[in-house]
């Protein structure tokens, strides 16, 4: 007899996915599950996130970590709602997680909930949470040909950020060979270059946001 146990444990995963997405969906909230290796700038990015969103659209953190608060406690000085899960050993978040963080948050009070998923290149992509788009960042510093060594992050991501690339002419890193990996992998993924710390790219990103918090209003309407 098979006993397919990682089936079953993705199948109450999805279950409870479900759930939150339908409560997303009655408090009409964009959902962003942010993800990355460790390191690559998800906690820059959404400060300077908070920063660009103030007085256009409210902002909320729910931060993944294996341990400390560090990435909650940086956030959390814009004045927006966080929330920091610690997993222990655990690689990634999971729908169960997440859910555990919802009734700790206002949800009628935010626009855009962005889920900062650990530091991790392949957990993460594995597990739906309830969101609506997966974003990815890939950092320089790290290598352009990281699509191809963990496909499943680029493949299930709608969107790639190429971010600290200030730093490009420091590196080895190829810009042009890091999008078209990624395209090989994932035709349909989108790609903004960004540098969090000179501001580079990051009107795109924020136009990104205000654009599918539009769209999802818009089919919520329709619906």
């Amino acid at each position: 007899m098979k006993i397919n146990v990682m089936q079953d444990v993705l199948q109450a995963n999805d279950r409870i996915a479900q759930n939150n997405k339908e409560l997303f969906k009655k408090n009409r909230n964009l959902v962003i599950n942010l993800m990355s290796s460790p390191g690559a700038g998800k906690t820059s990015l959404l400060e300077k996130t908070a920063e660009r969103l103030a007085g256009k659209l409210r902002l909320g953190v729910i931060v993944g970590d294996i341990e400390t608060t560090r990435d909650a406690d940086r956030i959390s000085k814009f004045k927006i709602p966080t929330i920091q899960l610690t997993t222990g050993t655990a690689c990634h978040l999971d729908a169960n997680m997440v859910s555990s963080a919802l009734p700790h948050m206002d949800l009628s009070k935010i626009d855009i909930l962005v889920v900062e998923n650990v530091g991790n290149l392949v957990c993460p992509a594995e597990f739906i949470i309830g969101e609506d788009y997966k974003v990815m960042i890939l950092s320089v510093t790290e290598g352009d040909e990281k699509p191809l060594k963990y496909p499943l992050m680029f493949r299930e991501s709608s969107l790639m950020l190429i971010n600290k690339i200030d730093l490009v002419l420091y590196t080895n890193f190829n810009i042009g060979e890091a999008k078209a990996n990624a395209g090989k992998i994932n035709p349909d993924i989108e790609i903004i270059e960004i540098s969090c710390t000179q501001g580079t790219g990051l009107d795109s990103w924020i136009s990104w946001l205000i654009n599918k918090h539009r769209k999802k209003l818009g089919e919520l309407a329709h619906a």
